[in-house]
């Protein structure tokens, strides 16, 4: 992995010939499933049931084989290239980049390794105007995607948090003790798709299809998580019976693990430290 300055200059003019576009694993926040319904024109359900992989929170790759016999993205049209490319997500716009988020530290830009990925698919960017990173991110949109990334990430805290307030703070450890726990722990271990099968549909469209305004991103993500928790408190404030407590505990527990997931975080990472604070 290498650590890169926003002054560092790289080939970074992009020729636009699709071999990204092929091969990778995009995952999408609600904000950029809502963006790339939109720069399609479809409703953002529509797009969620047609192209993308568990429950909306990653764009599917099952177009025509490409670069290096690898399936394309199924928004990528070997004729013209990205079908929704004004909608395309954070990871499209950084692209050969990635940005890293140290808790409280600034976040920083990274790529793949010592060379520089594009060299093996494109490697007449070489010959093209070279761009500082700041330059880069700047043409690409990226401040935007990258403020509503951050937004989903605090969200998913949130959402973690209301998972442990059941658990600690309702006396549910008092009543149901090891086998609270455990269930905590086995929604912590599923796996994308057993998570996606595992959340309730009507909460599953509540976190993956708010019915918001992509326009502007922070107002779509504030609103979001707003309405979010308003749902989740109105449903699990009065709980009393332990059963229903700790399926509600598990379920906040799975939404905030698939929203992670959504935001590219290490979920597993996450999980580890979250099943550290339990007694």
């Amino acid at each position: 992995m290498t650590t890169l300055a926003e002054s560092d200059i790289l080939p970074l003019t992009c020729t636009r010939s699709g071999t990204c576009c092929h091969g990778k694993a995009v995952w999408l926040n609600p904000w950029e499933l809502a963006c790339l319904a939109a720069a399609r024109g479809c409703p953002t359900a529509e797009f969620l049931a047609a192209h993308t992989d568990f429950g909306g929170i990653r764009l599917r790759f099952d177009g025509p084989l490409g670069y290096r016999g690898l399936a394309a993205c199924s928004q990528y049209d070997p004729a013209s290239g990205c079908r929704a490319h004004t909608g395309r997500p954070l990871a499209c716009r950084l692209y050969p980049l990635g940005r890293e988020r140290r808790a409280s530290k600034p976040a920083r830009y990274i790529h793949e390794g010592r060379r520089f990925p594009c060299l093996a698919g494109c490697p007449e960017v070489s010959a093209l105007p070279h761009l500082t990173v700041a330059e880069y991110v700047a043409g690409q949109g990226v401040a935007a995607g990258s403020a509503v990334q951050d937004a989903y990430v605090e969200m998913m805290q949130d959402l973690a948090e209301g998972a442990f307030v059941l658990l600690l703070d309702s006396g549910l450890m008092q009543v149901r003790g090891v086998a609270a726990v455990k269930r905590f722990k086995q929604v912590a271990a599923f796996s994308d798709h057993e998570r996606a099968a595992a959340l309730p549909s009507d909460w599953l469209a509540a976190l993956m299809l708010p019915e918001l305004d992509p326009h502007e991103g922070l107002t779509f993500a504030a609103a979001h998580s707003a309405a979010l928790q308003e749902r989740a408190q109105t449903a699990f404030s009065r709980l009393s019976d332990p059963a229903a407590v700790e399926d509600a505990m598990a379920l906040m527990l799975g939404l905030a693990l698939h929203c992670g997931r959504a935001c590219g975080v290490d979920i597993a990472h996450a999980a580890r430290t979250w099943i550290g604070r339990l007694p």
